[in-house]
């Protein structure tokens, strides 16, 4: 099952990083914070990654492209042949496909623009900028059980997002970046079925979170998965300097793999 990264927009939030590259590249600890989403996705067997790139998104080709020689043990000898010969290194289980979806393109149209590469299969999405803890399994099991067309992961951080109307597991509202404190919102870790591309145009300013949400909200086929556990996202100075102390203190909630989790 293909993993879908929204990872093209200017991320004009956190200009102080994004100014020099896409926010996605913006590091925590050593590594991007997409690295530790494709991490998290590869920790429960999911490693079959579409990336949706953007703004400078040839910095996102390039950090894959150098991926394998950075973290490996390097000889290079010029005395002879002019040999570059790689002793020990640390692969990912990844297939990566980075897909350059445009510079000013909306979310709706940027999974629209990769439907090439998912096919007729159900498929993940989220965003390039969030991290947690949620279950994929059971959040799989759920969509799988549910018949709807998209299940979106709700989670509760406070009034600065919009909020989810909700009835049992079913979306009937979606109000993007409304007020109120305390209300579910759209946290991300997204399952679609391919039946979504009906509800997404081709056109530039499809905004996943407006018309299409709220057709399928009206439609009935939106659900949701309630995640009471850890979630963040990296939308300011502030949210990274927050994620950079957690996982400096060595118990980041993301991160399974440092724990011996996952399958």
């Amino acid at each position: 099952m293909k993993t879908v990264i929204l990872a093209g927009g200017l991320g004009t939030r956190i200009s102080e990083e994004s100014h020099l590259k896409p926010k996605p590249m913006v590091t925590i600890g050593d590594q991007p914070i997409l690295w530790h989403i494709m991490k998290y996705y590869s920790s429960f067997g999911f490693n079959d990654f579409v990336i949706c790139c953007g703004y400078k998104g040839h910095i996102i080709k390039e950090y894959f492209a150098d991926y394998y020689l950075h973290r490996s043990d390097v000889t290079f000898d010029f005395s002879a042949e002019n040999r570059m010969t790689v002793h020990a290194n640390i692969a990912e289980p990844w297939r990566v496909t980075l897909v350059d979806t445009g510079l000013n393109t909306q979310t709706g149209a940027r999974v629209k623009r990769v439907q090439r590469y998912i096919g007729g299969e159900t498929f993940l999405l989220t965003y390039g900028d969030g991290v947690g803890d949620v279950d994929l399994n059971a959040l799989l099991r759920q969509h799988q059980e549910s018949g709807k067309t998209v299940t979106l992961t709700g989670i509760q951080p406070g009034g600065r997002f919009g909020v989810l109307d909700l009835e049992g597991e079913t979306v009937t509202g979606f109000r993007e970046k409304a007020k109120e404190d305390g209300g579910w919102i759209n946290g991300g870790f997204m399952v679609m079925e391919p039946e979504v591309f009906g509800y997404l145009d081709g056109e530039e300013s499809c905004v996943l979170e407006e018309k299409p949400m709220r057709a399928l909200a009206a439609s009935g086929q939106l659900g949701v998965y309630r995640h009471g556990g850890f979630w963040q996202c990296m939308d300011t100075q502030r949210d990274r300097s927050q994620l950079e102390a957690i996982w400096n203190r060595g118990n980041a909630p993301w991160a399974p793999w440092l724990r011996g989790e996952g399958e």
